[in-house]
């Protein structure tokens, strides 16, 4: 049997049926994309009296939200030195505790609403793929247990057949704290909360113009969309990878880049033991990185930048090739394993590989989660409901600055993405 070129999450729930209904002529807020953040959000603002309408272009957890890993991680992408150096202590800190705070926000909402997504505080495991960055994990650890509180696990080379079943790291840090689940599930559950909350959701409605009008004296937003047009006082963005023309601005700010995923036939438990015995989430040092785990009906998930382009055909299909290979590569037990699954996905990052949250043009915006947007982007969801809620906004990544691109040479087309992916790739390789 060939590989299916389709999303092995999907395969686990029940396709909801697309309703369509009028579209409301006013509403409080209108959130833009029915992802993890817009869903969060709008629960957190039905739940707080607003009238709230989520605008999609598809059907709800259509873009990266249900094509991930699964992952729920604390930390962010960089790493806590290097964040010291750029913004200080103390921001760091707050940073730090809001990635702690983002994977009890998922584990709350998980259980406030009973959502079944296979939702476990496994915790994740980085190795190491040369012995500087087990060097490096170290003094991160270091800094996190001096200026942090917070322990963090080292593993040492010798000791890691306790956390993988691969000889090729260096080493391993480990952090209890982080958890996996079912992303098409969470995504799922997460927009039956919203609904319930009170949130009217809109789905194949696509939007197509933003633009400031009055209404009965009071500012706002007319909103055109594919299906007609309402009027907003505010709007928020949640669109991430798939940020659009439509918000120009925040477009230029944000790269899209792919992410592909396989997945092999159910494993022997024996098998699947000795790979990961603790059931953690995995990914490793390089910037080109492999992350990886086994699914709750265990399967061994390989994900990666097989490609850097956002997925269509040609790269869904080379990048199966690419990760089995990487994944013998880790794991030679694999080799005679079928790949069942193979898809891809667009992930947002933003130019200083950071979120970013507040306003821009007089609108609210999250965007930039860099991989780690399972957690994170519920949690910025809430965050900027809450400051539209009380005009109050105590987000960590809302006063940091965003940088565009160095000469203003991108207007939202990632024409350089050949050229990163060789940058990074060589910067990994002399790393």
């Amino acid at each position: 049997m060939s590989v299916q070129e389709k999303n092995f999450w999907l395969t686990t729930v029940e396709a909801a049926p697309v309703t369509v209904r009028e579209l409301p002529e006013r509403v409080d807020v209108a959130v833009i994309g029915a992802g993890f953040t817009g869903l969060s959000a709008a629960r957190t603002l039905a739940r707080g009296g607003a009238r709230v309408a989520v605008l999609e272009a598809e059907n709800v957890g259509w873009g990266a939200s249900c094509r991930n890993g699964g992952m729920v991680l604390s930390g962010l992408k960089l790493g806590i030195p290097t964040l010291m150096k750029r913004y200080g202590c103390e921001a760091t800190k707050r940073m730090y505790t809001a990635s702690l705070e983002s994977i009890d926000c998922v584990n709350e909402i998980v259980r406030e609403e009973g959502i079944a997504c296979d939702f476990a505080r496994c915790g994740h495991l980085e190795v190491a793929c040369k012995a500087k960055h087990f060097e490096e994990f170290r003094r991160g650890a270091e800094t996190i247990e001096r200026e942090f509180g917070r322990r963090l696990k080292i593993v040492e080379k010798k000791d890691l057949s306790s956390e993988i079943g691969s000889t090729i790291y260096h080493g391993g840090l480990v952090d209890e704290v982080s958890a996996g689940l079912n992303p098409a599930r969470y995504v799922a559950g997460l927009g039956c909360a919203a609904v319930k909350a009170g949130a009217e959701m809109h789905e194949k409605t696509r939007v197509t113009e933003l633009s400031r009008a009055a209404q009965s004296g009071e500012s706002g937003w007319k909103v055109a969309t594919s299906r007609g047009v309402l009027h907003a006082k505010d709007v928020l963005v949640g669109t991430s990878g798939y940020t659009s023309g439509v918000t120009p601005a925040l477009q230029k700010k944000i790269i899209p880049i792919g992410s592909f995923i396989v997945v092999t036939d159910v494993l022997r438990k024996d098998l699947a033991r000795e790979l990961s015995p603790r059931g953690r989430m995995i990914y490793d040092s390089k910037n080109y990185l492999y992350y990886y785990r086994l699914t709750p009906d265990r399967r061994m998930l390989f994900g990666g930048r097989a490609a850097f382009f956002p997925e269509n055909e040609n790269t869904v299909r080379e990048s199966a090739r690419i990760l089995r290979e990487g994944m013998i590569s880790v794991y030679p037990q694999l080799r005679d394993v079928r790949v069942e699954f193979v898809w891809g996905g667009t992930l947002d990052f933003a130019f200083d590989i950071m979120p970013h949250a507040g306003r821009m043009d007089g609108m609210y915006f999250s965007v930039g989660y860099a991989g780690h947007g399972v957690a994170m982007a519920t949690l910025q969801g809430k965050k900027m409901a809450e400051a539209i809620l009380t005009g109050r906004d105590e987000n960590p990544f809302a006063g940091i600055a965003f940088p565009g691109a160095p000469l203003g040479m991108y207007n939202g087309k990632p024409w350089f993405l050949p050229f990163a992916g060789a940058w990074y790739k060589f910067l990994d390789w002399v790393s």
